[in-house]
């Protein structure tokens, strides 16, 4: 009798999730073993790009992988995985529409990621929105160029005002790079307002410690400051927000103001279904996990990424690797090789790489960036900031769109046509219907 094709569970479509089935997608074709990818969502997004793409520098659909197309070879499951029993090695899983049902497997990969940290602050799920995914992106972009519009149709000073104030909060990456591109954008489209103009618009940068992008050093993070300063936006460190109820926000510093837009960017954590997989976490909610990759104290159960703790070999003081893209990547793409390497009884082979360096986009032509220790500023760190990430996104496909989108740029203005109503498809209907 044939021996059974082993079955490889892949629970997450994001970083980790995608580029470990994308490298075992070519051992599935050849019948060597079967994957299978769970996520509530059909796609993978280049978080990294979502600046450019709320910025119009990046067309929206091509910072987002689609799993079926290039995971060929592979099983993609919409849904998500609510328990995983893995003394039967059984998983549980929820699909968008109909009864849950259960999904046996050989090996497990657990890659949910990560969700945003938030706080119990007054107001802020009901008035903030977020950054991790195309969805947010997109609306806010909307956002920003709706309260433009706003303000140039409202005469009364207050409701302007409050339209053309925008607050972020959180100076990580995330943060400062949605920060910078918005406010270009926004800069570039008051050209076209007769009455409204850059002077007019208020940028509040909210960040509790004493310093930003803490992941390029103290130098370029305090040029960072330096930089924005000049542009006339508002960089408060050390700072919280204390509260912002029906769009009133209230900081640590005793300041108080009205703003339409709230946006949260204060950093991520574990993601909190990881408790329902039964694997053992540490103190930060992270799957434990050894050098090659394996979950601690299990056989045939891996992870990597944001929700791993995973050893860096390259640190002599027991660290761990930092939650980015650039270790995500290539925790992946060794993952996957691990556990073909099982498959075909070998050991798998540890994890070590040297942390490169990081770069930031400061909006169009503008940036900063720390590769080998060498400090890049202006223009060269921009550029850099494009190489590097376009590099990284997956498939032949989505790069030559991006380098598509970035050429067409060259040769004809930024698009900033707000497109809010695709928000509120139905209300066009719903007024004609009430008349």
């Amino acid at each position: 009798m044939a021996a059974q094709v082993p079955h490889i569970l892949v629970v997450g479509g994001g970083y980790v999730g995608m580029y470990t089935a994308y490298g075992l997608r070519k051992a599935a074709r050849r019948g060597r073993i079967r994957v299978t990818v769970v996520d509530p969502r059909s796609v993978m997004t280049y978080q990294p790009f979502l600046p450019e793409a709320a910025a119009g520098s990046v067309e929206p659909r091509h910072v987002v992988v689609p799993l079926r197309k290039t995971l060929k070879g592979c099983r993609v499951v919409t849904g998500r995985v609510v328990g995983i029993d893995h003394d039967r090695k059984v998983a549980q899983v929820m699909p968008e529409e109909g009864p849950d049902y259960e999904l046996a497997y050989d090996q497990v990969v657990i890659a949910i990621g990560s969700i945003a940290r938030t706080l119990p602050i007054p107001g802020l799920a009901e008035e903030a929105v977020g950054f991790k995914n195309v969805e947010e992106a997109i609306a806010l972009r909307n956002k920003v160029l709706d309260r433009l519009d706003v303000a140039s149709s409202q005469p009364d000073p207050e409701l302007r005002k409050s339209a053309l104030t925008f607050v972020f909060v959180g100076g990580g990456y995330a943060g400062i790079e949605a920060f910078a591109e918005l406010e270009d954008m926004a800069r570039y489209a008051t050209r076209y307002y007769d009455n409204v103009t850059a002077e007019d618009m208020r940028w509040v940068l909210v960040e509790a410690t004493n310093r930003i992008l803490p992941e390029v050093g103290p130098e370029l993070g305090q040029y960072t400051v330096e930089q924005l300063r000049k542009r006339n936006m508002d960089i408060k460190l050390e700072t919280r927000l204390e509260s912002c109820e029906k769009g009133h926000v209230v900081l640590s510093d005793g300041e108080e103001f009205d703003a339409d837009t709230i946006v949260w960017t204060a950093g991520v954590k574990a993601n909190p279904a990881l408790a329902q997989t039964g694997f053992p976490l540490d103190e930060r909610g992270r799957v434990k996990c050894l050098a090659n990759l394996r979950i601690e104290g299990v056989n045939d159960a891996w992870s990597a990424g944001d929700n791993a703790a995973v050893p860096d070999l390259t640190s002599e003081t027991g660290a761990y690797c930092a939650p980015n893209a650039q270790h995500a990547v290539r925790q992946a793409r060794r993952l996957a090789a691990n556990i073909l390497r099982v498959v075909d009884g070998q050991p798998p082979q540890d994890y070590k790489h040297k942390y490169v360096g990081s770069v930031a986009s400061l909006g169009l032509h503008k940036g900063v960036a720390q590769l080998y220790g060498v400090k890049i500023k202006g223009w060269p760190a921009w550029f850099l900031h494009r190489t590097y990430h376009v590099s990284r996104v997956p498939t032949f496909n989505r790069k030559a769109r991006v380098i598509l989108d970035w050429t067409l740029a060259l040769f004809f203005r930024r698009e900033v046509t707000s497109l809010g109503s695709l928000q509120t498809p139905n209300e066009e209907f719903r007024r004609a219907t009430d008349s």
